[in-house]
């Protein structure tokens, strides 16, 4: 059944199943399609699905025309019903996991997907879970479920561990040319799961486990988590000290080994950096062992809202007003620049901790039209312009998007506080930086 399997592979041949359309989901499908496979997408969403059906893309890093080449010719379909799925001979899931209330993980996304496709499982069909998760998931969650089924592992029904690496906004790595780490349940999902990736992506690296795969992507992960705390506190330091934070790490970066430039910011965001670090804390804690390091890092990262909020009580109190009453404009609402999505976004305590302490709050972000504040107020985006940038007591900038003429802003703007280094090159009295 395996060599079945991995020859319908090699010859592109198989059916792709891909459960989850969003930044995940989506660009791997269509990349499947690119490639040849037939792909069916699942998604529980209506709307998805209609959009897709309509050629309609939602996801900027996927090509619009590629798109609708791979509909318009019939690889790649869309549907909300999982029975679908049961033609398919691999099915890789790619939905969400948040932290619950309680900052520990949720598996009800998982779970539902795996639910709703234990029906349609069959001998010969590969299972691959994309999303980012804790170390043993695999092995807990969905060997289980198989051999409820009355499959085989690694014989009749074989199961493997992907982490996705998709880099929103990235210019240079897409799907295709960032390497894929693969870990299989046993050696022979190893090897399908590296067939059939291997068809749709340049490199593919195999580890010894599921359990393995699946640390890889909370190692890299909690490593930016780690180091941005870092970058964070020494910003705090800086300031202690009156020192540019900017050039400090400018002038470290010239040093051709042994060190790697991580930078401040007003607080974390997007739906890997804040979150999975937890998985692994949460993880660790049940066999006894608290990582200090994960802690402090999310404590320092957390508090740099609450410390922009001070930051700008300072800045307006060099010209004698108080927070209380003064009209702030935050620019940028995206967790990072050049997209537009808000997931975890700092912009939110943020807006937030302004609000609650008097200020009135606008904001300018071209890529997020429309928002929704912690306390339920809605925000519509307000246009960059002269008239409204010196109407404007305070301009702090959350987000660097590059579409931003910031010498015209600085120059329009009574004062402004830089949290992302934007107004770099730019000499202004107005200007304070993190």
């Amino acid at each position: 059944m395996k060599d079945r399997l991995k020859e319908k592979f090699s010859q592109r041949q198989a059916t792709v199943g891909v459960v989850g359309l969003g930044y995940v989901g989506l660009p791997l499908a269509v990349r499947f399609a690119e490639v040849g496979f037939r792909v069916i997408g699942q998604d529980i969403s209506p709307q998805v699905v209609e959009k897709l059906s309509r050629r309609e893309n939602y996801i900027p890093d996927v090509d619009d025309q590629l798109l609708r080449r791979v509909v318009d010719e019939g690889r790649l379909t869309a549907t909300t019903e999982p029975s679908a799925l049961a033609e398919a001979d691999s099915v890789s899931i790619c939905v969400p996991t948040p932290l619950s209330k309680s900052r520990e993980p949720d598996m009800t996304y998982i779970m539902q997907a795996l639910e709703a496709l234990r029906p349609h499982l069959h001998p010969g069909m590969l299972l691959v879970l994309e999303s980012t998760t804790y170390p043993g998931t695999t092995e807990d969650l969905i060997v289980p479920l198989v051999e409820e089924a009355g499959f085989k592992v690694g014989e009749e029904v074989f199961v493997a561990f992907s982490p996705e690496r998709i880099d929103p906004g990235n210019p240079t790595f897409k799907v295709h040319n960032t390497p894929k780490v693969i870990g299989g349940v046993t050696p022979a999902c190893t090897e399908l799961a590296k067939t059939l990736y291997s068809q749709a992506i340049e490199q593919v690296v195999p580890v010894s486990t599921s359990r393995a795969a699946e640390l890889v992507k909370l190692l890299e992960n909690t490593f930016r988590n780690i180091n941005i705390g870092w970058a964070n506190e020494f910003a705090l330091i800086c300031r202690r000290l009156g020192v540019d934070v900017w050039e400090v790490i400018d002038a470290a970066s010239t040093k051709p080994f042994g060190f790697m430039a991580f930078y401040p910011g007003p607080g974390l965001g997007g739906h890997c950096i804040p979150v999975d670090p937890h998985y692994l804390s949460w993880k660790l804690k049940t066999v006894g062992y608290t990582s200090r390091f994960i802690s402090v890092a999310d404590e320092i990262n957390t508090e740099m809202p609450h410390h922009v909020v001070l930051l700008a009580m300072e800045t307006l109190n060099r010209v004698k007003k108080p927070l209380k009453g003064s009209r702030i404009l935050l620019v940028g609402a995206a967790y990072k620049r050049n997209i537009g999505d808000t997931r975890e976004s700092p912009f939110f305590p943020l807006a937030d901790g302004l609000k609650r302490r008097g200020a009135e709050i606008a904001y300018h972000d071209r890529l997020v039209p429309q928002i929704r504040l912690l306390d339920g107020e809605e925000l519509t985006s307000v246009e960059l312009v002269p008239e409204v940038l010196s109407q404007t007591d305070l301009v702090v900038i959350v987000t660097d998007h590059s579409y931003i003429n910031w010498e015209e802003l600085v120059s329009h703007a009574p004062l402004v506080l830089d949290t992302r280094n934007a107004t770099r090159g730019i000499t202004s009295s107005n200007i304070v930086r993190l």
